[in-house]
């Protein structure tokens, strides 16, 4: 199955690159090659250690002894910050309208931010309803209670 995805992806990323390549100039894809750097820098120095520090603090505040309902909220809000964290990286040259053109009508055309906060909630929503029904942790591979084990090489 992971081979599968893995050719799909690659099936995708090749489109979109023959998609810039032929549809762009050569400025704008200079412009995408510096974005895309950007964004990595942002990701593993910005978004990365905050999600770290964003789990460990909901699970200091979501603690219980039992893990319940609580351990499931606390996956559910690591869920969304790992879905929304890289698509508000990546989507802020066009929340930000850096492009906008008036004499480009076609450009930057529509209400993004309006766009973004559906997803927000989109991901909020489907997240807390997962938590709710405990489909996160069956998903994950843990019940509640139980931690997560990593099987040792012979074993």
């Amino acid at each position: 199955m992971r081979a599968l995805l893995v050719v799909a992806g690659g099936a995708v990323l090749g489109y979109g690159m023959w998609l810039l390549a032929d549809f762009s100039e050569l400025g704008q894809v200079g412009s995408v090659a510096v974005w895309s750097g950007v964004a990595i820098v942002l990701h593993d120095a910005v978004l990365a250690p905050a999600v770290l520090a964003l789990g460990w603090l909901a699970r200091v505040l979501l603690r219980t002894p039992d893990g319940g309902v609580r351990r499931r909220l606390h996956t559910a809000a690591v869920v969304v910050v790992v879905v929304l964290g890289p698509v508000t990286l990546l989507a802020i040259p066009v929340l930000g309208r850096f492009a906008a053109d008036p004499d480009k009508s076609t450009l930057l055309n529509r209400d993004y931010s309006t766009g973004w906060l559906l997803l927000a909630g989109a991901v909020v929503v489907s997240a807390l309803l997962l938590a709710l029904t405990g489909l996160v942790s069956e998903a994950s591979g843990r019940g509640p209670g139980r931690s997560a084990r990593v099987p040792r090489p012979g074993r």
